[in-house]
């Protein structure tokens, strides 16, 4: 499908040119305000590099070019039909369908047991102080919002990613404590004792 072609940076600057024709540079100061690296990497190459890759593809077109003083020539682009066409493809894909998501947070719980209970424990506490700077930095941003009035319609994103960080603070101070306290016991004592055990009666 040629909506599959976008990558979510992509959808990004279809999405700023959904409101009117822009520049990159222009493109890249809206996504900062709008805090859009909160879902997508955001670095200027990359976005100059996606605006060509877009272009190529025939989803934008030039529509003019802008020359303030002595600064270098902008390029203002607009999205085209087939633009148009692409994004709400996928748009409708992102928004619709469930894909795996291999989160290094996975492969590190998968091997807490093999770390030991001290580097664990340490690492864990590592993450519920970043995350807890996380979440407070949200709160920030969202008493913010509100007070704005920006309405909520244009930042589902952010309200989600944010309560995504939230959980994820619960549950791994939660997994923490569990750890700590033996609730959840790690294996690998209880495995030399057993292997002990074998050798013993063997």
């Amino acid at each position: 499908m040629v909506a599959a072609k976008l990558t979510a940076l992509g959808v990004a600057v279809l999405e700023l040119l959904h409101e009117r024709p822009m520049h990159p540079y222009e493109m890249a100061q809206l996504m900062r305000e709008r805090h859009v690296e909160a879902r997508v990497k955001l670095k200027a190459g990359s976005l100059y590099h996606t605006v060509d890759r877009l272009q190529r593809n025939g989803f934008v077109d030039v529509v003019e070019t802008q020359r303030d003083g002595r600064r270098p020539e902008r390029t203002v682009y607009a999205m085209t039909a087939a633009g148009k066409d692409a994004f709400q493809e996928r748009a409708r894909q992102m928004l619709g369908d469930v894909v795996p998501d291999y989160s290094d947070v996975l492969s590190g719980l998968a091997v807490i047991d093999d770390l030991g209970r001290d580097v664990a424990l340490l690492e864990l506490e590592h993450r519920m102080t970043r995350l807890r700077a996380a979440v407070a930095s949200d709160e920030v941003l969202i008493d913010r919002l509100e007070s704005d009035g920006t309405p909520d319609i244009y930042w589902l994103d952010f309200r989600y990613s944010a309560a995504q960080r939230k959980f994820e603070l619960a549950w791994i101070e939660q997994l923490s404590a569990d750890l700590d306290s033996g609730r959840i016991p790690f294996q690998d004592n209880k495995l030399k004792l057993k292997e002990d055990h074998e050798r013993k009666t063997s």
